[in-house]
C-alpha cells in the first residue's frame, strides 16, 4: 500500500515549492516531509501516466539534499541517463506540469536544457554524466567560474567503459569535479561484472565505526606501543577505510573518496555534502547507498519491473497491461530459445537489457549460453565478434538506439572479417513517451553503408520468426530490426523457414503506382492500396523484407511498369530505405519513375504515442494515400 502522509492540507508543503530557493529555507524535519510528499506525488502521477518510478523513488532525499547544499543552477546538476530525475523536475519549477510527464506536448521524462535551467545537460543513455561535469568543470575554470559541476550517476552505469574514462581523465586533470555514486545495486536488469562485485563489498557507517572503535579499544590496551600504532592509523584513515570499501578503486583514480553512507539520511547527507563542498578540493567521490523503488513496497520488492513501468494500481501495485497480441520482442525471445534448441552454436548477448529485450527465457533454459555483459554496447559487440571467430553463432540483442554505441566494433570487428554475428534490433522506429534520446530512427543509416552487412525488417511476428532464424544460418553479419510493441496477430507456424537472401515477396499487383514499405509499415500500406481502389488507383505493393540486399530485379521490374513509386518507413529518410531505392533506380538507368519518400524529417521526434508521431509525420495508411494521389495528381475524392 501506498504510504500516506497525514498532514492538514494547509500544512503541506510541495505547493510552496517552486525553485531550490524555497527547498533551502527548509528544517531537516520539514524537508523530510517534503521528502515523503514528493514521493506521493510520483508514485501518483507516473500510475496514471507510466515512467520511470523505482529510480526516482530511490533518489528523492538525494535529490534534495543535493539542491539543499549546491547553489543550481549556478551549480551545475548533470543525472547520468536522466530517469532519476522526476523530483528534481517538481522541485525546480515543474510542479504544475508534472501531471503532464511523457505525455505527447507534455513534459519529457528525461532532461532537457530547453524546459528549465536546472536541466544542465540532457541525458538518456548512460555512462555520461562524469565526462560532460568534467567539461563543465574545464570550461568553468578558464572562465574563473567557482561554480561547480556534479555528476550523479548509479552503479549501473559505472560499468560502462565510458565512466573509467572519464574518471581517468579526471584523476590526471586534478579539477574540483564532484561525482556522486548512486549505488543501490540495481540499473534496469540486475547489475553484472567485476565492478558491481566489488561495489557491493561495502560496509555501513555504522559497521565502519563499530571495527574503529574496537581496532581502538584493543591497540590501547598495549601502552605505549599501542598509542603508536593508534596514531599511525589516525594519520592513515583513508587507506584503512579504503581497505574495506570501494574507496581503494576511485582512489586508484586519484580520486578523493567518501562513503559509503546512507542516501535516505537526510542529515547525514547534506552534512556530506556540505563538508565536500567546502573542504575538498581536487576530483572528489562520494558513495551514496539508495534503495531503489524507497517507499513504495512493490517496487522495493521488485524494482527492475517498475524501472520503466506503465500505468498502475497504487493499491495492489498491478500494472494494467493492454490485452492484445504478442510484441515483437515476446516472439523474438521465444523464437531465440526455440533456435536454441536445435541448435547448440546459438548463444544470446545482452547489455543489462536482459529483459527489456525478451531474453529471460533464454537466460533460464540456457544459462550456460547467456551473457549478460552489462551497460557496456562496444564490449558486446566485439565478444559477439570473438565467440562467431571460434565457431558460434552469437545474437547480440540490444535496443536500436543503444546501438549506436557500438559503431567501430560492428564496422572493424564484425564486418570486415565478415563473422555470422546476428544482430537483434530491438525497438527499430519511434517507440513512443521517451522520446528522441531512445527513438530508433537512424539504425538503418548506420548499418546501410557498411560492407557485408545484411539487413531485414520484418512485415509481422511470423516473418521475425523465418528472419531470425535466417540470419544464424547466415556466414556472415545480419541484422534483424524490429520494432517495438505489438504484432499483426499473426498465427505462427510451429517451425522455421530459411529465407532466400535478397528476395522480396509481391504482396499485391497493381499498374498504377508502386507502395515500397518496410518493416512495420507493410500492413498500412496494405490498407492503403484497398482505398486507393475507391480512387481508382491500382496500386502493387512489394514487401522487401531486405533493406540490404535489395531485391533489385522484383523491384524494379514493377518501378518501371508502374512509372510512379512511395517509400516508406518507421526511419528517417536521409541515409534510409527510401535513400537505398533511389541509389538503386539510379544505378540501374532508371529515370523515368516518380519517386516519393516517406519517412522522419533531418529534425528529432518529440515524445509522443507511437501512433500519433506516425501520422504526424505521414507514414500511417491516410498519409499513404494522400502522397500516392500527389503523386500520380489526382485529387483526393471529395468526402463532404
Amino acid at each position: 500500500m501506498l504510504p500516506t502522509f497525514t498532514t492538514e492540507l494547509d500544512a503541506r508543503l510541495l505547493p510552496k515549492i517552486n525553485s531550490p530557493e524555497d527547498v533551502r529555507k527548509l528544517s531537516i524535519g520539514e524537508l523530510k516531509q517534503l521528502a515523503q510528499e514528493l514521493r506521493d506525488t510520483i508514485i501518483h502521477t507516473v500510475s496514471k501516466t507510466g515512467g520511470h518510478l523505482a529510480p526516482s523513488l530511490g533518489v528523492v532525499e538525494l535529490t534534495l539534499a543535493l539542491h539543499y547544499v549546491f547553489n543550481t543552477p549556478e551549480d551545475k546538476l548533470i543525472w547520468d541517463v536522466g530517469h532519476q530525475s522526476y523530483a528534481h523536475k517538481i522541485i525546480t519549477g515543474r510542479r504544475e506540469l508534472f501531471a503532464s510527464l511523457r505525455q505527447y506536448k507534455g513534459l519529457s521524462g528525461f532532461p532537457k536544457k530547453n524546459e528549465s535551467p536546472y536541466d544542465a545537460f540532457e541525458t538518456g543513455h548512460s555512462s555520461t554524466s562524469i565526462s560532460a561535469a568534467l567539461g563543465m568543470t574545464i570550461s568553468k575554470d578558464l572562465k574563473h567560474d567557482r561554480n561547480r559541476a556534479i555528476a550523479v550517476i548509479g552503479d549501473g552505469s559505472m560499468t560502462a567503459g565510458m565512466a573509467f574514462e572519464a574518471l581517468n581523465h579526471a584523476g590526471d586533470l586534478d579539477k574540483d569535479l564532484i561525482v556522486i555514486l548512486n549505488d543501490n545495486e540495481m540499473s534496469i536488469s540486475p547489475n553484472v561484472g567485476a565492478i558491481s562485485s566489488f561495489l557491493s563489498r561495502k560496509l555501513t557507517g555504522k559497521t565502519m565505526r563499530q571495527v574503529k572503535n574496537h581496532i581502538e579499544e584493543r591497540l590501547q590496551a598495549f601502552s605505549n606501543v599501542g598509542d603508536n600504532i593508534l596514531n599511525v592509523l589516525k594519520k592513515s584513515e583513508g587507506s584503512f577505510k579504503s581497505f574495506f570499501t570501494p574507496g581503494m578503486l576511485f582512489e586508484a583514480f586519484k580520486f578523493d573518496y567518501i562513503g559509503p553512507i546512507q542516501g535516505h539520511e537526510l542529515d547525514d547527507l547534506i552534512s556530506t555534502l556540505q563538508v565536500t563542498r567546502d573542504n575538498y578540493h581536487g576530483p572528489t567521490l562520494v558513495h551514496v547507498l539508495t534503495t531503489k523503488g524507497k517507499g513504495y513496497k512493490p517496487a522495493e520488492k521488485n524494482p527492475g519491473a517498475y524501472h520503466g513501468v506503465g500505468p498502475f494500481s497504487i493499491e495492489t501495485g498491478t500494472i494494467r497491461k493492454s490485452k492484445g497480441p504478442a510484441s515483437y520482442t515476446q516472439v523474438f525471445g521465444q523464437a531465440i530459445c526455440d533456435i536454441a534448441e536445435q541448435d547448440d552454436r546459438v548463444t544470446a548477448i545482452s547489455a543489462a537489457m536482459t529483459g527489456g529485450t525478451g531474453l529471460l527465457p533464454f537466460a533460464e533454459q540456457y544459462p550456460e549460453r547467456f551473457f549478460d555483459v552489462g551497460i557496456a554496447e562496444q564490449h558486446a559487440v566485439t565478444f559477439a565478434a570473438g565467440m562467431a571467430a571460434e565457431g558460434h553463432r552469437p545474437v547480440v540483442a540490444i535496443y536500436s538506439t543503444f546501438m549506436q554505441r557500438a559503431m567501430d566494433q560492428i564496422i572493424h570487428d564484425v564486418c570486415i572479417p565478415n563473422l555470422p554475428v546476428t544482430f537483434a534490433i530491438d525497438r527499430g522506429g519511434v517507440v513512443g513517451d521517451d522520446g528522441p534520446t531512445h527513438h530508433g530512427v537512424f539504425d538503418i543509416s548506420f548499418l546501410r553503408f557498411i560492407p557485408n552487412m545484411v539487413i531485414m525488417t520484418p512485415k509481422d511476428e511470423e516473418e521475425l520468426r523465418h528472419m531470425l532464424y535466417t540470419a544464424i544460418r547466415y556466414d556472415g553479419p545480419t541484422a534483424v530490426r524490429y520494432p517495438r510493441g505489438a504484432g499483426e496477430d499473426i498465427d505462427q507456424t510451429e517451425g522455421f523457414e530459411e529465407l532466400e537472401i535478397g528476395k522480396g515477396e509481391l504482396l499485391v499487383e497493381g499498374d498504377d503506382i508502386l507502395l515500397l514499405p518496410i518493416g512495420n509499415r507493410v500492413y498500412p500500406a496494405l490498407k492503403a492500396a484497398e482505398k486507393l481502389q475507391e480512387d481508382g488507383v491500382h496500386a502493387a505493393v512489394i514487401n522487401p523484407r531486405f533493406v540490404k540486399p535489395l531485391d533489385a530485379e522484383l523491384i524494379c521490374t514493377w518501378a518501371e511498369h508502374t512509372g510512379a513509386l512511395i517509400t516508406i518507413e518507421d526511419h528517417v529518410t536521409s541515409g534510409g530505405f527510401g535513400t537505398g531505392i533511389l541509389e538503386l533506380l539510379s544505378s540501374k538507368n532508371i529515370s523515368s519513375v516518380k519517386t516519393r519518400l516517406l519517412g522522419y524529417p533531418d529534425s528529432f521526434i518529440e515524445h509522443g504515442p507511437q501512433k500519433t508521431l506516425w501520422k504526424n509525420n505521414h507514414i500511417d495508411t491516410a498519409a499513404i494515400v494522400r502522397a500516392s494521389l500527389q503523386l500520380l495528381d489526382i485529387p483526393p475524392r471529395d468526402n463532404s
